[in-house]
């Protein structure tokens, strides 16, 4: 897998002390659940991404690979 970018949703608004956790990915907040997206190099990163919502427990609603398109 190459570099592809991702939309990670979690339920719930997260406040701005969660942005570090995700360094070099945008967090948006909207109607009650925030998608981080930005670029993914490897599935090791990705495994990461989703390592790091489980250990803040955040609820993982969705993960999808997204085109330029979909921003």
């Amino acid at each position: 897998m190459g570099p592809r970018r991702y939309r990670i949703v979690v339920a719930g608004e997260l406040s701005g002390r969660f942005a570090p956790a995700f360094e070099g990915m945008t967090v948006r907040c909207t109607g009650g659940h925030t998608a981080i997206t930005g670029e993914v190099v490897d599935q090791s990163q990705l495994h990461g991404l989703l390592d790091r919502v489980g250990e803040l427990g955040l609820e993982l609603v969705s993960v999808n690979a997204v085109g330029d398109e979909d921003q």
